[in-house]
């Protein structure tokens, strides 16, 4: 669903790198099992999710689930995903939406001066929701482990080729920002103005934003057959 994330808005030694040419040899180094198996993955994304999709709406809940308060906890949980992923796309901009391996820029601003990878902590979280308002709260564990490999991989994959790519300014931002658990306190590389529009945002995430809707739809045709 994302791009791998590259290039600047954080400070002056990352400024000068310009990286948002297609990268046609990514693989001039080796790279490790698992970078390889990332990179698989992430020319798959298109597809991957499908077999979420027909499990949420396929299997049936369990007959005895609380309904109401149930459906509620899993919207408040994809609108938190969603809250995570508004505010990631503010700050990357359409970008994000590729389907390609063109690097983008390095944000360094906004989550991204918290932990490196906030879109997918948001899809972890939106797809989780799902699976909780679908009244398979067993299912949300098992997909955040499933995620959290798909999205790890791929992101080893991300990180080898961006540290080819750009080098020491990449390396900086790594040793301050973390990978996946969020640090309470932005890197010293924010720059809390390096914002798209909310206009530019909201076009930027619409696909997500009709997929939620679109969900939700389906969920309750699912309650209602």
């Amino acid at each position: 669903m994302d791009a791998p994330m590259l290039g600047t808005t954080g400070p002056a030694t990352m400024a000068t790198v310009s990286t948002t040419n297609p990268v046609r040899y990514y693989n001039l180094k080796p790279l490790t099992l698992v970078s390889r198996v990332g990179g698989w993955l992430f020319r798959q994304r298109t597809w991957l999710p499908l077999p979420i999709v027909a499990a949420l709406l396929l299997i049936p809940p369990p007959a005895d689930s609380p309904t109401s308060s149930i459906w509620l906890a899993g919207a408040a949980i994809v609108a938190a995903g969603e809250a995570v992923r508004l505010w990631a796309v503010r700050h990357i901009g359409a970008i994000s939406r590729t389907r390609s391996d063109r690097l983008g820029p390095l944000v360094a601003s906004g989550p991204f001066a918290r932990v490196r990878n906030p879109l997918y902590l948001g899809n972890i979280l939106l797809w989780a929701g799902f699976a909780v308002s679908a009244q398979l709260v067993w299912l949300a564990p098992i997909l955040v482990l499933l995620l959290a490999f798909e999205y790890h991989a791929i992101v080893r994959w991300e990180e080898e080729l961006l540290q080819q790519r750009i080098g020491e300014p990449y390396s900086q931002y790594v040793a301050v920002v973390p990978r996946w658990f969020p640090s309470l306190t932005a890197s010293s590389a924010e720059l809390p103005d390096a914002t798209f529009s909310w206009r530019e945002t909201l076009f930027s995430e619409r696909g997500t934003l009709i997929a939620i809707g679109a969900g939700f739809l389906l969920l309750w045709l699912k309650a209602r057959s």
